[in-house]
């Protein structure tokens, strides 16, 4: 009875699951009669049904098959027409295969379906790594079907392609079904915003399925994109071979890392005389320490090559090449940084990472294709180390770059047969000083001198907005784009001093808002802070500030003759529960003036998305108190 029970139920979910998908073609009118998503009625466009099906072929290739179709609500949805299906092709990884796509829509109560035409197909070359097949579907409008199959086949039979349930808008059905013989052992890391319709252990495989999944959003301070979809990734553990042995395929990072650096082609690369190196050597051992040979060289490095754009962690053309032709992929850059320390006498690494676009490394799952760079890393002791990123002008040497802070790097010390994780932070927060002096005058207008003073990742981050805005930009990204404030008189210093702050002192004046006998104005301008980021009621991703950071505003305001303060913001002081993040603000009004000192510290980098409710609650609030308005009366 309990048998028939059990078949029962699994029953009723493969009906459910088939009863959401259609074979190639074969479509419900209902789903064309749909005017819009049942869980996400803004939406303007819903996936009906995403399913894959991965298996290796009789010919031992990695083969996945994947049937989509999606459905266009209004003029915005009309954008899901134009499909883009991204594969690897170093070393000519992924082949696209057998592709049919077709568009279907409700004429007069006819199903019209419109085959697609070859010739709107095409491949597009995205860099290196990647290239794309283009999907242009006909006749799309408002209420049209639109559906695509194709099968993907790797070579790299280790990499298996990762499946996400989620996408940018909402996804009624999705389905990743795995079959492989009974011979394959795998591990999988799943991620989840809610649970799995099916989540189901099969001889040989496993079949996951979820519904109604809402889309995903763009989040401040959010990783990859993927880091917040849910999603199943992949890694082959074992292998029963014909006599029965079982062939233990599962890795840690250290013998990942061993087997790569052990490689007989890896550090040949990283080894080979560079044209001209010996004049940067020479250079470079006349300086008193490492401190002053790392710095040297990385700056030299910065400025002699230039990065094509492409992420790697391991060079395509060569890296003598790369420094012959002065260009080259992170892999090629780095790795002559890397060189040129080594032989100048650094202790220095090459390391592994993976950028904030690529995703975070997970630690317990070991897959060499999570990484997508390489950067050279010098430890100094216990507590200091330098990650040398020369591929970006604006990173500095002592400062561990942007993209790699809060995750984790493989070091590869060959000479200590040493293969471990770093985890890369960066402690000391970050810092903005603002200091505002100004006169408000009867007409309510503001006029006076600005100071901004930015130290750490906020230097670095302002003074690359700078060097890609120009001036006007830069002045309007100052005042939060309010058109009331205007900046005049910018004077920039310490652009080229990496251990100064990035100073930006200025006029400004400012038109306050007024009503018969009153001005009104909110001090929190010239700073980062305008604009809420945590506004939305929900989060699917985790929270990442990547450094900590302070903000200090100053101000002092000389007030109008015949005007009295007639509304001031209390001084405050208000602390998150754990004392991670703090809001203190003061005022005072005394002897015509009002004097304010604002500052916010945030010591904690990382929330994970459990926390947002009360990290949301916390900067309702502060930005509240931020933007709280001066009120002034004419006596």
């Amino acid at each position: 009875m309990r048998k028939y029970f059990t078949l029962l139920i699994f029953m009723s979910v493969a009906i459910g699951a088939n009863a959401q998908i259609r074979l190639f073609g074969i479509i419900d009118s209902a789903d064309l009669r749909l005017s819009s998503c049942s869980f996400e009625k803004d939406a303007n466009a819903e996936v009906l049904f995403d399913k894959a099906r991965v298996y290796f072929s009789a010919l031992g290739a990695l083969t996945m098959e994947r049937h989509k179709r999606v459905k266009i609500f209004n003029e915005k949805g009309k954008e899901y027409g134009n499909v883009k299906i991204e594969y690897d092709n170093m070393y000519g990884v992924d082949n696209i295969l057998d592709i049919q796509a077709e568009t279907i829509n409700l004429e007069n109560g006819k199903i019209v379906k419109d085959k697609l035409d070859p010739k709107l197909i095409y491949a597009q070359h995205t860099d290196k790594n990647k290239d794309a097949i283009i999907i242009s579907f006909p006749n799309i409008k408002p209420g049209s079907v639109i559906e695509y199959k194709y099968t993907l086949m790797r070579n790299i039979a280790s990499n298996f392609p990762a499946w996400h349930f989620q996408t940018d808008i909402p996804t009624r059905y999705s389905e990743f079904n795995v079959l492989f013989s009974s011979r394959l052992q795998f591990k999988a890391f799943t991620r989840r915003n809610q649970p799995f319709a099916q989540d189901t252990l099969v001889t040989g495989g496993h079949i996951w399925t979820a519904e109604d999944l809402p889309s995903v959003k763009d989040e401040a301070y959010a990783r990859a994109e993927g880091d917040g979809m849910q999603s199943v990734a992949l890694l082959l553990t074992s292998v029963q071979t014909f006599d029965g042995t079982t062939i233990d395929l599962s890795d840690t990072w250290e013998k990942a890392g061993k087997k790569l650096a052990t490689a007989k082609d890896y550090y040949k690369e990283l080894d080979q005389h560079l044209g001209g190196e010996d004049t940067l050597i020479k250079r470079a051992l006349a300086l008193k320490n490492d401190d002053e040979k790392i710095a040297y060289l990385f700056n030299s490095v910065k400025s002699i090559m230039s990065w094509n754009g492409f992420q790697n962690w391991a060079s395509r053309d060569g890296i003598r090449n790369a420094w012959k032709k002065r260009v080259g992929n992170s892999a090629e850059v780095n790795a002559v940084l890397y060189h040129l320390l080594k032989k100048s006498g650094v202790k220095a690494y090459p390391m592994l990472v993976s950028t904030r676009e690529n995703g975070l490394i997970q630690p317990d799952f070991v897959d060499i294709f999570q990484i997508n760079n390489l950067v050279a890393y010098v430890p100094v002791d216990s507590n200091r180390y330098y990650v040398l990123d020369a591929t970006n002008k604006y990173n500095v040497y002592n400062q561990v770059p942007y993209e790699f802070l809060n995750s984790y790097g493989l070091c590869l010390n060959r000479d200590a047969d040493k293969y471990e994780m770093v985890y890369m932070e960066n402690k000391t927060p970050s810092k903005d000083v603002i200091i505002i002096v100004a006169d408000i005058n009867p007409d309510a207008k503001m006029k006076g001198t600005g100071q901004i003073a930015s130290y750490g990742y906020r230097r670095t981050q302002d003074l690359e907005l700078y060097k890609t805005l120009g001036d006007q930009k830069f002045n309007e990204y100052l005042t939060g784009r309010d058109n009331n404030v205007k900046i005049t008189n910018l004077k920039l210093s310490n652009m080229q001093a990496d251990t100064l702050p990035f100073e930006q002192n200025f006029d400004f004046s400012y038109d306050l808002n007024n009503s018969d006998n009153y001005l009104f104005f909110t001090p929190n301008i010239f700073t980062p802070l305008h604009d809420n980021p945590f506004l939305s009621e929900s989060r699917t991703s985790p929270i990442d500030f990547g450094f900590g950071s302070s903000h200090v505003i100053s101000g002092r305001y000389k007030l109008p003759p015949g005007y009295a303060v007639e509304s001031l913001p209390k001084s405050v002081n208000i602390v998150m529960a754990d004392k991670s993040i703090k809001f203190r603000r003061s005022l005072e009004n005394q002897d015509g003036y009002i004097s304010l000192h604002y500052e916010v510290n945030i010591k904690r980098t990382k929330f994970l998305k459990t926390e947002y409710p009360d990290l949301h609650e916390f900067f309702k609030k502060m930005y509240e108190m931020l933007n709280e308005q001066i009120v002034l009366k004419k006596k």
